[in-house]
């Protein structure tokens, strides 16, 4: 088996365990209430699928990316639905149950969609049209995507206890997978790797901001479903990335370059969230301390000290 084989059994293998851990940990009732609110559904699809593609496509043209390198960030950003989503708008103090919703339905989608919308952005790029078998690819991702999503669920939904003993271990052996797949890819592509020049990094820079701009404006009216949007539109699904890359670009720069934007856009988005989550941290301690009641302890002790004659 080579490296190349080695890498797509790994990266299928995670994606596959990744999801079902995001169904352990996620109701039915949860989803339900994102699929009744119609607008927000899409929203957050005219914004992942629409508004995210072509901000690729245009920072593409403009950084004139060669063909297999803009393949591996066109995967990033028709991949929607990353799992560490929810955690990033806690940090950021947004809505987290929203977060849940949306990254389940765009992660289950994207089993469909992101195959669809490769098969009819790749050929815009160079002279030589890239291809994907669209069907394949579908079928992929239906068993090592949104089938285990749909047992993770179930377990949750008939076999509660069961899933919460599941969920932690499930968790762990997530982050582990993940971080095993992308340190081969590391070894592997490291000539790759830290052959990609200063101006990449920049457009990787300026896609982050585009998503986070365009989740921002499709978030809706209130500043937390705003932030909201924006994170998880912001986080691509670096599981589904690398198994489209790994299996349809093995060995070549599409694959360096959907694992760089991964790994670019978690620490991203990591300092966003924090950094956010800070800043409405500060006026919400001063509102609290001004609305605080006064211990009577304290009113006590003030009203001895001042003595009223």
């Amino acid at each position: 088996m080579t490296m190349d084989q080695i890498i797509n059994l790994l990266a299928a293998i995670t994606l596959f365990e990744m999801m079902i851990a995001i169904g352990l940990g996620v109701t039915f009732g949860e989803i339900l209430g994102i699929v009744r609110d119609v607008r927000l559904l899409i929203r957050a699809a005219a914004a992942n699928y629409v508004g995210v593609p072509a901000a690729a496509v245009g920072l593409l043209f403009l950084f004139h990316a060669q063909p297999l390198a803009a393949a591996g960030f066109l995967i990033a950003a028709v991949c929607p639905g990353a799992p560490y989503g929810p955690p990033f708008t806690s940090l950021a103090r947004g809505n987290v149950i929203v977060a849940v919703g949306l990254m389940v339905m765009l992660a289950g989608s994207s089993a469909l969609l992101a195959p669809l919308l490769l098969q009819l952005l790749l050929p815009l790029m160079g002279d030589q049209p890239l291809e994907i078998n669209a069907v394949k690819m579908v079928a992929t991702l239906f068993l090592s995507q949104l089938l285990p999503l749909c047992i993770g669920l179930c377990v949750r939904q008939y076999r509660p206890l069961l899933a919460e003993k599941l969920q932690k271990p499930a968790n762990l052996l997530s982050m582990i997978l993940n971080l095993l797949l992308l340190g081969i890819i590391i070894v592997v592509q490291f000539d790759m790797l830290i052959g990609i020049p200063l101006p990449a990094f920049a457009g990787m820079l300026l896609l982050v901001l585009a998503t986070l701009i365009i989740g921002w404006l499709f978030g809706g009216r209130g500043t937390n479903d705003r932030k909201t949007m924006a994170i998880i539109t912001s986080v691509r699904n670096a599981g589904v990335c690398l198994v489209i890359a790994a299996s349809s670009f093995p060995g070549t720069p599409a694959v360096t370059a959907a694992t760089a934007y991964a790994l670019f856009q978690t620490i991203v988005m990591a300092l966003v969230a924090v950094g956010w989550g800070r800043l409405n941290l500060a006026p919400e301690r001063a509102t609290a301390a001004q609305s605080s009641p006064i211990d009577p302890a304290l009113k006590e002790i003030v009203s001895s000290a001042n003595p009223v004659h």
